[in-house]
């Protein structure tokens, strides 16, 4: 069975992408194949990345205080395109009164400040796992 490949993304105008490395360097280094697509990123180019690399899954990190139109419209545009399989997930500053909100427009999980590395891990190996044990993804 081939890798878990993840994109992680920094949409919109949020220049702070320290966590969003930690997160590819947590993942890469538990032998995920990771796909680091750089800031600035829109929801469209991030589910073209996500298309074009066969991914399993998308992480999105958000500090801007633009969570809800970044997971909502990628959220979208996955589905638009046909990725109903890859899981989108994500963290950031994120008010706890907007998770449920995301999670209904298509958000697995949010990871807020303070998670570690290998939760973060458990979930995405436990998560994917599922999504190919359903026979709806990789």
């Amino acid at each position: 069975m081939r890798p878990i490949r993840v994109v992680i993304a920094k949409a919109g105008m949020d220049g702070h992408d320290r966590g969003a490395k930690v997160v590819a360097r947590v993942l890469r280094d538990a032998g995920f194949e990771v796909i680091y697509t750089g800031l600035y990123q829109t929801p469209e180019s991030i589910v073209a990345t996500a298309l074009q690399e066969d991914a399993d899954a998308v992480g999105i990190s958000v500090l801007s205080a633009a969570h809800k139109h970044v997971f909502s419209e990628t959220a979208r545009e996955m589905r638009q395109q046909g990725l109903d399989d890859v899981i989108l997930f994500g963290g950031g500053i994120i008010p706890p009164g907007d998770v449920e909100w995301l999670e209904q427009q298509g958000v697995r999980r949010l990871f807020l400040p303070g998670t570690s590395g290998p939760e973060i891990v458990a979930w995405l190996q436990q998560a994917v796992s599922a999504q190919r044990a359903s026979g709806s993804g990789g």
